[in-house]
């Protein structure tokens, strides 16, 4: 049984790279819930084989998110309990998941986030830049307001935490170049946890230059120095 039976809905990270990152707690809290909802099912069914756990799984994205919010309250009200998991560490982190723990609140359901894997916690530390005070930015825009987000965070003393794709990465590189100064400090970091985790450090300007010799793949934290 779930070690709260008054806790309606769990959020459960769930490892970013290396499977054995996942926490006992969380293993458990699988094993007892009655529904897990994933962001892919494929990817999430990976992992719950691997860990030996049969539960029933249920599709929650991006895209479906907004028309089954209503369904899943109403089932918790009625006693199901849910476990919520995205692709790589925790939900609602760039990833599904805040619309429906709202709607929980506001239904007067008791929701749980477990304490677990998440990429920008590793890619911070592992910087070496100041982590006392930080900012985390997520994906910036693709296009409109791209700029505009930029833009704001000029005056940005903090440090400044990105997810990114590697075929944008050093469109945002020379971009930070050019709105912070190509010598402000940064660090990249790609597949944080695997076998081929990289932490490349330097400035803007180094950066570039590095990754223009060597083509990126994986996915990437971008961690900046704030003014």
């Amino acid at each position: 049984m779930p070690e709260d039976k008054h806790i309606h809905l769990y959020l459960i990270p769930t490892p970013i790279g290396n499977l054995g990152d996942i926490t006992l707690r969380a293993i458990d809290v699988l094993k007892s819930v009655d529904v897990i909802l994933a962001e892919d099912t494929r990817t999430t069914g990976r992992l719950l084989k691997h860990l030996e756990i049969q539960r029933p799984l249920q599709s929650y994205h991006i895209f479906n998110e907004h028309k089954t919010v209503e369904k899943l309250i109403d089932r918790m009200e009625r006693g199901e309990i849910m476990a919520m998991c995205s692709d790589a560490g925790t939900p609602a982190i760039s990833d599904p998941g805040f619309l429906l723990v709202r709607a929980a609140r506001e239904a007067g359901l008791e929701v749980n986030c477990l304490p677990g894997a998440t990429a920008f916690v590793p890619a911070l530390v592992n910087s070496g830049l100041p982590n006392d005070r930080f900012t985390f930015e997520g994906f910036l825009p693709h296009k409109k307001g791209r700029k505009t987000r930029i833009e704001s965070l000029l005056e940005e003393e903090r440090t400044m935490i990105f997810y990114e794709s590697p075929h944008r990465l050093m469109k945002t590189l020379v971009q930070f170049s050019e709105a912070f100064g190509e010598e402000r400090m940064a660090c990249v970091s790609r597949e944080l946890t695997k076998i081929y985790e990289e932490n490349v450090r330097g400035t803007l300007a180094e950066l570039i230059t590095y990754y223009e010799e060597h083509p990126i793949k994986g996915e990437i934290v971008l961690v900046v120095q704030g003014k």
